[in-house]
């Protein structure tokens, strides 16, 4: 049995223009914030970071983790922590936007990544859309519905559901709509690109969009993106892998055991019920990272978690 813990983490709560109380009211997230529209469960983004509550680790950043006690994350090479997990509510619509690549990304942001993500729809109303994708054949046509404001002929609306799990890749247009909360794992990265926000207000300006900057990073035509039902059958299941990440869903139903031996380290979000990981009590909004050398990870309870790790 290893002597390394399960290190758990305060999350970083971010109010914005659409955001709502889900993540309050489902979780119990201690926030006097309003309008909470992102949870960053596990980031370890300069001013925006997690700070561990594990006892030995209690007050340090992911970033002082990562650079301080590099053993607990493998050695990954790397010279930041690679992923990003947080929670999305949409009270309303998000704005449409794009994310570009990392060799986009190194280049006019600063030597920052890019950004691949991907969500698990952990709430949705009957019936609702996300934006993922558009129709346009060449770039002079996606850059001339833009202009003109078509958004109804240039956006792909697709159906969505809880349980469902979205891939976004650079360059592929993508939006939240209203009602929709969701887990995503992303590069740790904080790029994005808005090239229509609804023309709303942010303390009485426009928000700022990007039209460049999205006209040079979409793909056209459109390649990427794909939405799928996952199961609720117990154990562990992939939902997706990449060269940057692979994340999956583990069922928890009475008890499943996890070996994380293969792994880097791992990130761990409960996204729904309650149980414990090892002993130690564990809810619906919980996040923790296993490091490297831990081993199994015995799960008891019902629950849903969504696990990810590194490549």
């Amino acid at each position: 049995m290893t002597d390394r813990q399960l290190m758990f983490f305060n999350p970083v709560f971010k109010e914005k223009i659409w955001g709502g109380n889900k993540l309050h009211d489902l979780f119990g997230y201690n926030t006097d914030k309003d309008n909470i529209g992102e949870c960053w469960a596990i980031s370890a983004q300069p001013g925006s970071e997690s700070t561990c509550t594990t006892k030995g680790f209690e007050g340090k950043t992911v970033s002082e983790l990562w650079n301080e006690s590099p053993e607990l994350f493998g050695h990954y090479d790397s010279d930041r922590f690679p992923l990003l997990v947080k929670f999305i509510d949409a009270k309303e619509d998000l704005s449409i936007q794009v994310h570009p690549s990392d060799e986009y990304a190194r280049v006019h942001e600063n030597g920052s990544l890019g950004k691949q993500e991907c969500w698990y729809v952990c709430d949705a109303p009957e019936g609702e859309h996300v934006i993922l994708g558009h129709n346009a054949k060449t770039r002079e046509e996606f850059n001339t519905l833009v202009d003109t404001k078509r958004y109804d002929q240039l956006l792909c609306l697709k159906n969505i559901k809880k349980a469902d799990f979205v891939k976004i890749e650079p360059g592929t247009v993508h939006a939240i709509m209203a009602g929709t909360m969701v887990l995503e794992i992303q590069q740790n990265s904080d790029i994005t690109y808005r090239f229509y926000d609804y023309d709303r207000l942010e303390n009485g300006k426009p928000r700022t969009l990007h039209l460049e900057q999205a006209k040079e990073v979409i793909n056209v035509p459109e390649t990427n993106g794909f939405i799928y039902s996952t199961t609720d059958e117990a154990g562990i299941h992939e939902l997706y892998s990449c060269k940057y990440f692979t994340v999956g869903k583990i069922n928890v139903k009475d008890t499943f055991s996890f070996d994380t031996n293969d792994a880097f380290f791992c990130t761990v979000t409960c996204v729904e019920g309650s149980g414990t990981a090892d002993g130690t009590p564990i809810s619906a909004g919980s996040n923790f990272i296993v490091p490297k050398g831990y081993g199994t990870v015995t799960f008891e309870g019902n629950m849903t978690l969504i696990v990810s790790r590194p490549e």
